[in-house]
């Protein structure tokens, strides 16, 4: 009796230290807190590389900016973001998530205070790139911070669920927010957001998350850490300036192929590496490399349909940034429930499965878009609301059931590399196909190109899983 009782007290003090919990907490209420900290924190990630899209010919008149300067300011926060990902994870795994968590976040709560009190376009572009810096830091250490938080794989596997529909939750509060601050007050005012919550994070972190030990083992492989870092910038640049320039042109071409370049010598200095930045065998695994590929191009659906769709309210039909705003609330709600039926649903039916409804559903979505949203001719509600609803119900199940696969089976001290490369391909991913979307056409056009995309990745997906 007493040796089962003793085995019941280790058990339970066992699972309480799991769950984060001390002598004075409620079982798993820190644990709760922790992942509230982080997904605040992602979502605002995310938020931030939203944020500019409604209010963007504001600052454009303040500053008499052409289009390039626009596109580049609007891009600027993606560049570095995406491009020092890698690089991102690797010190995580290398110093401790949660103290690259904090170096991160005063990089990146110190841009965002420096933003709003630009003088001029180079200032507040030069803030952009250091928002970008700090993120790229806080986002692969907030899912090493993650994988410390749950070490069991099946709460790690459902806190991923959830996880994975946090970052296009931000990007909707990033287009429905930005409106509403920008016609309160004016473009600055959107920067308050990250300011806050870097201040909460910053303060909290000490008390809700767990310390995470330095891989001090681990090198750093700084060459492959410089070909990535600027060979990802320099094509998602030339990408990016295809909204401005001809494929054919120099402003493209040049930082795309120096780009491209670059990522192919990469390839070949991590071959050769004996701790390489990303170890090949990583990306081995099918299953998560469908997983990357469902984030990418649900990332890139979404965020093509923010921009296009903003542009055709405002410019095409005349509609107030506010109403612009108010426009995106159905996506809002249909993401909030969809989000929370995921984690069961993947419970149940499994990640690969999910992965490959959502992508569906989200396609249904993008079609009716494509059929109905753009000429001006079809009211809201008959034209633009159903596409809407449906859009966002499948992005969430996508993006949740994806995460779960990019991750699964990750070990605890390549939970940064996991991180870096989960944010990367979400990053790339609207880069990548928003600049082969403009060479089609029309908007409508390319909203039907991307419904076969996600057809195809669907049908791959739920075939193969």
């Amino acid at each position: 009796m007493r040796a089962t009782k003793a085995t019941t007290t280790t058990t339970t003090t066992t699972a309480r230290e799991r769950d984060g919990a001390t002598g004075h907490d409620r079982p798993g209420a820190r644990t709760r807190g922790g992942f509230l900290l982080l997904g605040g924190v992602q979502m605002t990630l995310i938020f931030t590389l939203a944020s500019l899209a409604v209010p963007l010919p504001r600052i454009g008149a303040d500053f008499r900016l052409d289009r390039a300067d626009l596109i580049l300011l609007s891009a600027a926060y993606g560049l570095t973001f995406a491009g020092l990902l890698l690089l991102g994870g690797r010190l995580a795994d290398r110093f401790g998530g949660r103290r690259t968590l904090t170096a991160g976040l005063l990089v990146f709560g110190t841009a965002s205070a420096l933003a709003p009190l630009a003088p001029g376009y180079e200032a507040l572009l030069a803030a952009r790139f250091g928002q970008g810096v700090g993120a790229a830091l806080v986002a692969p250490a907030a899912m090493a911070v993650l994988r410390a938080l749950f070490p069991a794989p099946a709460a790690y596997g459902r806190a991923m669920a959830t996880w994975g529909g946090l970052s296009v939750l931000g990007a909707t509060a990033g287009n429905l927010l930005s409106g509403v601050i920008a016609a309160a007050s004016s473009w600055r005012g959107t920067f308050a957001v990250p300011v806050a919550v870097t201040l909460a994070a910053l303060l909290l972190a000490p008390r809700l998350l767990p310390a995470t030990p330095p891989g001090t083992d681990r090198a750093l492989d700084l060459p492959g850490a410089l070909l990535a870092t600027a060979g990802i910038t320099l094509a998602s640049f030339g990408l990016v300036l295809t909204d401005a320039h001809s494929w054919g042109s120099a402003p493209v071409l040049v930082p795309l192929l120096t780009g491209l370049a670059l990522l192919a010598a990469f390839a070949v200095v991590e071959r050769r590496t004996a701790d390489p930045l990303l170890p090949p065998d990583f990306l081995r695994d099918g299953r998560r490399g469908l997983g990357l590929a469902a984030i990418g191009l649900t990332a890139a659906g979404t965020a093509t349909v923010f921009i296009l769709l903003s542009l055709a309210l405002q410019e095409g039909r005349g509609w107030s940034a506010l109403l612009t705003s108010a426009a995106f609330v159905p996506f809002a709600v249909a993401l909030l429930g969809a989000g929370r039926l995921a984690g069961p649903l993947i419970g149940r039916y499994g990640p690969g499965r999910v992965t490959g409804a959502g992508l569906g559903t989200a396609a249904a979505g993008l079609g009716l878009l494509a059929a109905t949203g753009f000429d001006g001719s079809v009211p809201y509600a008959y034209g633009l609301l159903p596409g809407l609803l449906l859009l966002p119900a499948g992005g969430a199940l996508s993006f949740a059931g994806a995460a779960v696969l990019a991750t699964e089976g990750v070990p605890a001290h390549r939970a940064g590399l996991a991180g870096g490369v989960l944010n990367t391909a979400m990053e790339l991913g609207p880069t990548v196909l928003f600049a082969a979307l403009l060479t089609l056409g029309g908007d409508a056009v390319s909203l039907a190109a991307a419904a076969v995309l996600f057809t195809a990745l669907a049908a791959t997906t739920i075939r193969t899983t």
